[in-house]
C-alpha cells in the first residue's frame, strides 16, 4: 500500500486532473487523496461569507457561478455521456443543499459543510474520470473514517478501526479519498485546517502501514530557501524527520506543520514530488540524515513578540511555570524564548487569545507586545554541535538588526527573530553567506550538499 495526495494546483485545470491519472501506478493498491481545485476553497468561504452577512442573493449568485465553473470543468475533463450526466445531477444536489441552507441559521457548522464541498467536488470528478479509463477505483469518504478527538487531534484508534474494516490492501484498487475533511468527536462535519490535506495523507499511511507517503505538488521538492523571495534556490534531495519537521515548523510553505509527526512515529518515508516534473527526483524525507551541514532555510511570519519585565519576580521559584500555564490555559504555543536576569521575552504565532493572556501577565509584571515579526529557522543534521555554523549563519546576518537568536531547542537549527520587512533581505543574505557557489565548494565544509 502506498499514499499519494495531490493538492489544489496539481487539480487545477481538466488536463491536470488526466495527468494525475496517468500518473497512477498500476496493480497497486493505493490511497489517492486530493485536495480541493484550486482556488475553490476561498470561493467557499466567499459565499459563507455572504451567508454570515445575510447577504443570501450575493451568496446564491456565486453558487451559481461555482456551479457553472464545476459543469464546464466536467465538460472538459469527462468524454462519455452517462458520466456528464451523473456530475450534472450530483452537482444540482450539491448546490441544491447549499442554497437550503442560506438562510438566517447559517452558522460555523453550517460554514464547515460549505468548506467540504471542495474536496468532495474534486474527488467525484475524479472518481468519474477513473472510471471512463476503467481504473479500479473506490470512492471512499473521508467522513466515513477520519474523525477528530475531544482534543481537535486526530483519533487514531477510531481511525485505523474504521479503515480496516473499508480496505483491502491487497485489492490493487485506487481508493480515492478526500484531504482537509473529518468530522469532529460529536460527528459533525469539521475539518484539519488549512493544509490539512498533507495531514490527511500522512495519517492513512501511518493506521495503514503504508511503504511511502507521496506528495505531489507543483514545486520540485523542497527547496533550501524560499523561491519567492530568493532566486538560485536548489531541492534538498534527503532530509531526516528531524531536519524536515523543524522546517515544516518554521515556514516551509510546501510541507504542513503536522504532516511528518504520524510518518515519523512509523518511519514511513515522506517523498515530495512535482506533478508538472514527475521526472524529477523531488525530496525524500526519511528516518536517517544524510550528509552534515546546513540543509536549508525556512521564515514564518506573522509572529508576536511578548516580554514581561519583571526584575523583582523574574529569578523566584515558579515565575516561568506561571508565564507557561497562562498561555497553555488558552493553548497558545509558544516558538522561541529568551530570558536575562529582568526580563523574558517570547514568541508566538496565534494572537487569537493574546488580549486575555495580556491581563493575566501583566499580574507579574510590566508587559510589552510587538507584532510583524518573522522567525527565520537554518536547518540541517547536528548544526548546533557543529564547530563553525553558528557564526557563519550570524556572519552572512551581520546587516539585519536580530531581535532574538536561538540555538539551544535542537541541534537541527539555529532560529533568528527580525522585523518582518527584513525578511527578503535576511532570506537573500543567508543564501549568498551560505549557499552560493563560492560558499559550496569543498572549502567550505558548512553547506550541505543539497542536490546530492
Amino acid at each position: 500500500m502506498i499514499v499519494y495526495k495531490f493538492g489544489g494546483t496539481s487539480a487545477g485545470t481538466p488536463q491536470r486532473m488526466r495527468n494525475i491519472a496517468a500518473l497512477l501506478p498500476e496493480n497497486t493498491s493505493l490511497f489517492l487523496v486530493l485536495s480541493a481545485t484550486s482556488g475553490t476553497t476561498n470561493r467557499l468561504c466567499s459565499i459563507s461569507s455572504a451567508c454570515f452577512a445575510r447577504q443570501y442573493e450575493n451568496a446564491l449568485d456565486q453558487m451559481q457561478e461555482l456551479n457553472t465553473d464545476m459543469l464546464r470543468y466536467a465538460g472538459e475533463l469527462l468524454e462519455k455521456k452517462a458520466s456528464l450526466e451523473q456530475a450534472r445531477s450530483y452537482f444540482k444536489n450539491q448546490f441544491d443543499e447549499m442554497a437550503v441552507m442560506a438562510n438566517p441559521d447559517f452558522d460555523k457548522a453550517s460554514e464547515k459543510i460549505f468548506l467540504s464541498k471542495g474536496e468532495l467536488f474534486s474527488t467525484y470528478l475524479m472518481y468519474l474520470l477513473l472510471n471512463e479509463q476503467g481504473k479500479p477505483v473506490t470512492l471512499l469518504p473521508a467522513l466515513d473514517f477520519m474523525k477528530t478527538d475531544t482534543e481537535d487531534q486526530p483519533d487514531f484508534g477510531y481511525i485505523t478501526d474504521k479503515l480496516s474494516s473499508l480496505v483491502n490492501p491487497k485489492s490493487n484498487q485506487i481508493y480515492l479519498t478526500q484531504g482537509y475533511i473529518c468530522r469532529d468527536v460529536n460527528g459533525a462535519i469539521s475539518n484539519l485546517k488549512r493544509g490539512g490535506s498533507d495531514y490527511t495523507a500522512s495519517i492513512i499511511g501511518a493506521v495503514s502501514g503504508s511503504s511511502e507517503i507521496v506528495i505531489w505538488t507543483d514545486i520540485d521538492g523542497l527547496h533550501n530557501n524560499d523561491p519567492r523571495y530568493v532566486e538560485g534556490t536548489s531541492p534538498v534531495r534527503v532530509l531526516s524527520f528531524e531536519e524536515a519537521d523543524e522546517l515544516a515548523c518554521f515556514g516551509a510553505k510546501i510541507l504542513h506543520p503536522q504532516t511528518i509527526q504520524p510518518a515519523r512515529r512509523k518511519g514511513i518515508p515522506v517523498r515530495l514530488k512535482n506533478t508538472l516534473q514527475p521526472e524529477a527526483e523531488g525530496t525524500l524525507i526519511g528516518p536517517e540524515p544524510r550528509g552534515e551541514g546546513i540543509k536549508a532555510i525556512a521564515a514564518k511570519d506573522g509572529i508576536t513578540v511578548v516580554r514581561i519585565n519583571s526584575g523583582r519576580m523574574l529569578m523566584a521559584y515558579g515565575f516561568l511555570r506561571a508565564v507557561f500555564s497562562i498561555f497553555e490555559k488558552y493553548r497558545t504555543p509558544i516558538d522561541m524564548i529568551t530570558t536575562s536576569e529582568v526580563a523574558v521575552s517570547l514568541t508566538i504565532d496565534d494572537d487569537r487569545h493574546l488580549y486575555s493572556i495580556l491581563p493575566e501577565l501583566e499580574q507579574l509584571g510590566q508587559v510589552h507586545v510587538d507584532a510583524h515579526q518573522t522567525i527565520i529557522c537554518v536547518t540541517g543534521h547536528n548544526i548546533g554541535s557543529t564547530k563553525g555554523i553558528a557564526a557563519a549563519i550570524l556572519n552572512s546576518l551581520r546587516e539585519v538588526p536580530l531581535r532574538m537568536i536561538s540555538g539551544g531547542g535542537s541541534q537541527h537549527n539555529l532560529s533568528v527573530l527580525i522585523d518582518s520587512h527584513l525578511k527578503q533581505q535576511a532570506l537573500y543574505a543567508l543564501q549568498q553567506g551560505l549557499f552560493s557557489n563560492k560558499n559550496t565548494t569543498a572549502s567550505n565544509p558548512l553547506a550541505g550538499t543539497v542536490t546530492a
